[in-house]
């Protein structure tokens, strides 16, 4: 895949409840390609079906299935147009697994090496007036905050230069990401 059509890819990461999903809605609701998150697609799926593949039954699993949900989304933004906004990418695997004392298999590294996203990753950090806890959401504010870290530690390691999006009401955190991406467009359509 050519890096001409991966600069498109954009990249929200951070810790659970900081914002991302509602950032993403609110990107998606503007008429801009988007890709769900993979954690809670696979949450929901395997209660559905009283799948094994859950981060408190066997987070293993749960990444390989997060891995493979994040290859396809990137696949799947080739047909798409324009900017394309992630609710986390292949790299966060890494991170998770991180985050849960797990190794990193060399197939997760691989994969971080080859599905890029654009180098400028917008992360959210943890917010503790807006965070909350649900039945797919079961982390505590201090897992978050360890989840935020992992991510800076990931993505920077990956090689991604990390833009914080500030705490604010969606509607400015929309704005400033899509001056972001505009101002980033501009700077490499001058080179």
């Amino acid at each position: 895949m050519t890096q001409v059509l991966t600069d498109r890819y954009f990249v929200l990461t951070g810790g659970p409840g900081s914002g991302k999903t509602t950032l993403i809605e609110a990107l998606g609701a503007a008429g801009h390609a988007v890709a769900p998150e993979a954690g809670r697609g696979i949450i929901r799926h395997q209660v559905a079906i009283s799948g094994p593949a859950l981060p408190w039954r066997d987070p293993a699993l749960f990444a390989e299935l997060m891995l493979a949900w994040e290859m396809r989304s990137h696949e799947a933004a080739r047909d798409k147009t324009g900017p394309v906004f992630f609710d986390r990418g292949v790299p966060d695997v890494i991170g998770y697994l991180r985050l849960t004392g797990l190794p990193a298999p060399a197939h997760a590294e691989e994969a971080a090496k080859n599905f890029h996203y654009n180098r400028m990753v917008f992360i959210l950090p943890p917010w503790p007036e807006i965070f909350s806890q649900d039945g797919e959401r079961r982390q505590d504010l201090a897992e978050a905050q360890r989840t935020y870290e992992a991510m800076v530690e990931t993505y920077t390691a990956c090689g991604y230069r990390l833009v914080e999006v500030p705490r604010a009401p969606v509607e400015e955190r929309l704005r400033f990401v899509l001056e972001m991406v505009r101002q980033g467009h501009e700077s490499s359509a001058a080179q």
